[in-house]
């Protein structure tokens, strides 16, 4: 590796500056992780489940936990931009860093065109403009806050994150007062629409296993945490920080926004969401008799997704210039500018979002839905790579002193959570639709695999 020792033990970018602070990081993780699968997406799991859904998130919110713990564990020991890249490559060899690495570039490159796509949408609705004017406007401006020093970006996105979060807050505190029925013209509403209608389990084991599928990435994009340590002030203790807050308020926010949601409304009555008028969010507002409800929960929809679009874009461009400084990429993605951003890997990612952007309005047959099948079964990929490259790394970063923050229970609790990756991977199978994301994603990395190939014969050329 060609990074540079810290006086902490670990590694860091030296071409890239270090100063973000843990607030920043934790906003960037909720950045990314709260978007249009929230407040869209929150139906297609209580329609499958029920009120059960509940369990499904608790589930799929376990494993991300144990995953993140890992990531922590070897983010702190090893700061790097390229991070659970990185960490395959040092417990597997540079193939396994390949192959990771451009795998989830790859997943947030087509969530950055989906994003960018729906919040155009609503824009240009809203101004009376073809989608491609906000959308192109959105990317230019997006790409300028990434050209700037980190500093300065890492402010932009922890004002736009927090945006949403404090409307999630209001939600949350809105909806315990419809529940205990503290708002005018509201009585105590109990837990009918929780025992009711087919009660707690309505489709039983089976619907709980279903509403997994529809809410296990949902948590998908604190990933981006660990990548950003590498520029932060103090790598070792801001990771650790941002991680152990991400996850608790990630778990409060998508929990408490989904147990108002089943207990004020039925949950025969929810479904996907193709605009923010049918999402249960403006539901919920509705029934509190808030004027322009739809509107609201509109603008707060756009600022998520520009938000989770912007983190994703400094995710991609981070990650691309780690694996290019490692052979694992053309060399031109590690130049940086004055304000030391890798701006070549920024605009290499603004135009492959803009690509997939472009993919999303032509629709190519069977391309489109090829790729965006792909998406969410990388995911499970990359989780079964960070966990199997920490129970690999572990007993050298403890014998080299270098673990300041420890996954818990271990070697049992990593080997958990592979097993519950690959019983999650198993679940997929036997879905007609989550299996072609199993084999969407098994011809990518199959693709990967030869491109590492052929990386790794032309560097030895």
């Amino acid at each position: 590796m060609t990074d540079a020792r810290t006086s902490d033990g670990g590694t860091a970018s030296p071409d890239l500056s270090r100063t973000l602070r843990a607030r920043h990081l934790t906003m960037m993780g909720l950045g990314s992780a709260i978007g249009a699968g929230l407040f869209l997406g929150t139906g297609v799991g209580i329609s499958a489940a029920g009120p059960a859904v509940l369990l499904s998130y608790l589930a799929a919110g376990v494993i991300v936990v144990l995953v993140m713990r890992m990531l922590g564990e070897m983010g702190a020991a090893i700061p790097e931009s390229g991070s659970f890249a990185s960490y395959a490559g040092e417990a597997y060899g540079r193939h396994a860093r390949f192959v990771v690495g451009w795998l989830y570039w790859f997943m947030l490159i087509m969530v950055m065109g989906a994003e960018i796509t729906g919040a155009s949408a609503i824009m240009s609705a809203w101004f009376g403009v073809d989608p491609w004017i906000p959308a192109l406007a959105c990317m230019l401006v997006f790409a300028v806050v990434n050209l700037a020093r980190v500093r300065a970006f890492g402010e932009f996105e922890f004002w736009f994150a927090i945006i949403k979060v404090a409307v999630i807050i209001a939600f949350l505190v809105l909806g315990v007062l419809l529940v205990a029925g503290l708002l005018p013209g509201h009585t105590f509403v109990g837990a009918t629409n929780l025992t009711g209608h087919g009660g707690f389990l309505p489709n039983g084991w089976a619907g709980v296993a279903a509403g997994l599928l529809a809410v296990a990435f949902a948590f998908g994009g604190i990933e981006i945490v660990t990548i950003a340590a590498a520029e932060s002030e103090d790598p070792v203790r801001n990771i650790g920080v941002a991680i152990r807050s991400v996850i608790w308020r990630i778990a409060v926010f998508y929990l408490g926004s989904v147990a108002i949601i089943v207990t004020l409304l039925p949950w025969t009555e929810q479904a996907a969401a193709g605009s923010a008028a049918d999402s249960p969010f403006a539901a919920v507002l509705r029934l509190a008799d808030l004027p322009y409800a739809v509107g609201f929960l509109e603008a707060v929809i756009v600022l998520a997704l520009l938000s989770s679009f912007n983190a994703q874009i400094y995710g991609t461009s981070r990650l691309a210039f780690s694996l290019a400084r490692q052979g694992d990429g053309p060399e031109v993605l590690t130049r940086t500018n004055v304000a030391r951003s890798p701006f070549v890997a920024v605009w290499v990612s603004v135009f492959f979002g803009f690509v997939a952007v472009a993919l999303q309005w032509w629709s190519p047959e069977g391309l489109l839905a090829f790729l965006l099948n792909a998406v969410g079964a990388t995911l499970l990929v990359v989780w079964l790579a960070i966990a199997a490259s920490q129970i690999r790394l572990r007993p050298r970063l403890e014998a080299e002193g270098r673990l300041r923050l420890r996954m818990w229970g271990h070697p049992w609790l990593p080997w958990l959570t592979v097993a519950l990756i690959l019983a999650l991977a198993g679940l997929m199978l036997t879905d007609a639709t989550a299996r072609t994301q199993i084999v969407s994603a098994c011809v990518v990395v199959a693709v990967l695999a030869a491109l590492s190939v052929v990386n790794a014969r032309a560097r030895a050329r």
